[in-house]
């Protein structure tokens, strides 16, 4: 069931990306492309037993760490962030992408012969494993992605049976220290925050982006304006039509009613990765399911959010719908985990 409807969502987005990238062929090809290699990866995935993925976990987080190095060191620079790897004659891949998997599958691992709830100790362990790559990420600079792989390690904390008044003190301690955090930002992402509470203080420029954003959502009505006939996008006013702000072209092209087919895929997909979560026979399986498949709400509510307005913009693409590569392939391999856990019951 899973696996339809993935691919019942890789579909919608292709028909979608096809309008988005304005019949530009070589792009769409490319996406083709990357979707198999992503369903490849999510077949390779899911025929592993979980125990191999035990002992793998702590060398997969520590190459990774090792990438986000090199990516600081020797990385390729892309619109003012060093967020990527070159193989010269192959391909350019994003290390970070990388990361969703590889942290909750360490924290995972760290916990999975341990007891639960876990103790304060190996709690404090366990956010260490998460913010060293999440720092990386964030010196690259990339705050999204940074805050969207603490993230996915934060889940499997919290699955553990982290108790809920050590969250209450984690937020109340992040409300406290957030003046002096807004000093640590780059001024790029003060302005994006600054930007969100009032886009049309900088209509021309840090406001363009949300503006044309939440003009293409109304001006889509209830049922759209067909397919290849949005005016935001195809005249250029929409930014990162293909990417992270394809949701707007939904909206427009399609209206509501095809943004609501599209929650509707999200929401199966979630209840039916949060059951097989549930019914996994083994700690590990459990909480890796359940992390993989919270941090996959997270990046569909981020986006979604972000392209809204009710959240600054972030840089995070619609899962499985906007153009990309790596993270295709890093959501497949999460899902193709999911089902190893599901399918290889004995370990």
């Amino acid at each position: 069931m899973l696996l339809l409807l993935l691919g019942l969502i890789v579909f919608y987005g292709l028909v979608v990306l096809f309008s988005a990238v304005d019949q530009n062929q070589s792009l769409f090809q490319a996406q083709l492309l990357r979707l198999g290699l992503a369903f490849i990866g999510l077949f390779i995935a899911a025929q592993l037993p979980p125990r191999l993925y035990v002992r793998w976990a702590p060398f997969i987080y520590l190459a990774g760490v090792l990438l986000l190095v090199l990516v600081l060191l020797i990385g390729v620079t892309v619109k003012g962030s060093q967020r990527w790897l070159e193989i010269p004659g192959l391909t350019r891949f994003q290390p970070s992408e990388l990361m969703k998997i590889a942290v909750p599958l360490a924290v995972a691992w760290y916990f999975h012969e341990r007891p639960l709830p876990p103790s304060f100790k190996d709690v404090c362990v366990a956010l260490g494993i998460v913010a060293v790559p999440a720092g990386l990420i964030i010196m690259q600079p990339d705050l999204g992605t940074g805050i969207l792989v603490a993230g996915a390690g934060f889940a499997v904390v919290v699955l553990a049976g982290l108790p809920w008044r050590w969250m209450a003190y984690v937020a109340l301690g992040f409300a406290a220290a957030a003046p002096g955090l807004w000093y640590t930002l780059q001024d790029y992402q003060r302005q994006r925050i600054l930007t969100l509470f009032d886009p049309e203080s900088d209509p021309l420029g840090a406001g363009w982006n949300i503006m044309q954003s939440t003009t293409a959502i109304g001006s889509g009505g209830i049922w759209g304006k067909g397919l290849l006939e949005g005016t935001q996008s195809h005249l250029d006013f929409l930014p990162e039509a293909q990417t992270d702000f394809i949701i707007a072209v939904i909206a427009e092209e399609l209206g509501l009613v095809g943004v609501l087919i599209l929650l509707v895929l999200y929401l199966l997909i979630i209840s039916r990765g949060l059951f097989l979560a549930v019914s996994a026979e083994s700690t590990f399986g459990r909480l890796l399911s359940g992390a993989l498949i919270l941090t996959f709400f997270v990046y569909v509510f981020v986006n979604i959010a972000m392209v809204s307005g009710l959240l600054p913009v972030v840089g995070v693409p619609l899962p499985l719908v906007s153009y990309g590569g790596t993270s295709a392939i890093t959501l497949m391999a999460g899902f193709g985990l999911i089902m190893a856990i599901r399918t290889h019951k004995a370990w």
